[in-house]
């Protein structure tokens, strides 16, 4: 079975990329996308966060939303701002930021591969935004956010990439956040093919991020594929949009959790039960983890280190030996009360790219009374969890920096 193929992208017109370039939809709110886009009538937040063009009160998925997306997407390739390949092609794509590149392939990925889980995830997802993207997808009959892949590299998937990047980029941006953003288009038969047949051949690839971006695309197959009476498998919609990374390259962030109350505990009472399952070093300032099984703590204007006893803790289960697990299992349920991260108000969480400053903040000064930085979970660890088809904590992960909306869009129509 194909994992992935090439496919002729919906991108910006050469001169118009800055133009159009947005940060993903799910990053930004309704009200800072809107001020974001101001002044800027050919800005993809338009299409992914098409509630900005219409009244503040509507909420984001009113049916007017998607119709006024699917009106301002067809707009942008009505004025030719968008246009599309003339033939397949498959996308060079590099990230640069504080001097760290990583380089991905753009592509479409197979439906099925997915539903036959050798696209492997690592997430459940939540119904409401499930329902979103798949009300996004249909209404636009395009998919406009790539899935971030992983694949295990090689060396000869980087030898073939390195070839193309010898070339002019045919996009060379700067997102709001100063990473940089270059694509190149592999338009040479040859090439394509040596690059698919490489990846193809390969057992699994591994949803990094867009657990919902591709879980919609499945139900979007199913909805064309019953209204198609020609289907045969091989239309647009059978695939997904993504760009696939090799796993080396990747990087992922800490994410790092503050919670409301003590669960009725003095933080004196707090602190002697977490001694049961770590050894605990008080610091006079701010503590960053920097191997695994080691935590920071901030609480009553103090910093701790905390490092898990390792005889209480199962290393030997994929799941339950993560730090997000260890923290949960030991700490968060059973000591401060929070069964389920996903639903419980009292806990928010905080991306690493913030700073643990932004720890310190949100609990001296926005209501929470603890926060836990944790070290970032290993891509290795992730594509070990995927492999033996197993679920990770929410909020295990958080890959930084983004790809972006608008450089490459995937028409399925």
């Amino acid at each position: 079975m194909k994992l992935i193929k090439s496919f002729k992208a919906l991108r910006p017109k050469k001169g118009k990329e800055n133009d159009v370039i947005a940060p993903p939809y799910d990053v930004l709110s309704s009200s800072e996308a809107r001020e974001m886009a101001k002044n800027k009538p050919f800005s993809f937040l338009h299409v992914s966060k098409p509630e900005i063009d219409l009244d503040p009160k509507i909420e984001f998925n009113n049916p007017k939303v998607y119709e006024k997306g699917a009106e301002n997407l067809n707009d942008l390739i009505k004025d030719k701002i968008l246009i599309q390949e003339n033939e397949d092609c498959l996308y060079i794509y590099e990230i640069i930021l504080n001097e760290i590149s990583q380089t991905g392939i753009g592509c479409i990925a197979s439906v099925e591969a997915y539903k036959k889980n050798i696209i492997k995830k690592h997430e459940y997802t939540k119904p409401e935004k499930e329902d979103d993207r798949v009300e996004n997808i249909t209404k636009l009959k395009a998919q406009t956010g790539p899935v971030l892949l992983a694949y295990k590299n090689t060396d000869r998937i980087s030898q073939l990439i390195h070839k193309v990047k010898d070339q002019k980029p045919v996009y060379n941006v700067f997102a709001h956040d100063g990473s940089n953003h270059k694509i190149w288009i592999v338009d040479n038969n040859g090439q394509i093919e040596k690059i698919l047949s490489e990846i193809n051949s390969m057992e699994s690839l591994f949803i990094a991020d867009g657990h919902h971006r591709s879980a919609a695309a499945t139900r979007v197959k199913e909805k064309f594929s019953k209204k198609n009476p020609t289907h045969n498998g091989n239309e647009n919609y059978n695939f997904f949009l993504a760009v696939a990374f090799p796993h080396s390259e990747m990087t992922i962030l800490d994410y790092n959790r503050i919670i409301r109350g003590l669960n009725g505990q003095s933080v004196d009472f707090l602190i002697s039960n977490i001694e049961k399952n770590f050894s605990i070093k008080k610091h006079d300032k701010e503590f960053k983890p920097v191997t695994k099984n080691t935590f920071g703590m901030y609480i009553d204007k103090n910093w701790y280190e905390l490092n898990a006893i390792k005889e209480n803790i199962n290393l030997t289960d994929p799941v339950k030996s993560l730090d997000v697990s260890i923290l949960h299992d030991t700490i968060i349920e059973p000591l401060l009360g929070i069964c389920d991260e996903r639903t419980d108000p009292r806990i928010d969480f905080v991306g690493g790219a913030r700073g643990l400053k932004e720890l310190e903040n949100r609990v001296n000064n926005d209501g929470f009374d603890i926060a836990f930085a944790l070290f970032p979970t290993p891509i290795e660890a992730l594509i070990d969890v995927a492999e033996a088809n197993k679920v990770m904590p929410p909020k295990s992960t958080r890959f930084e920096p983004k790809l972006l909306d608008g450089l490459l869009s995937h028409l399925i129509n």
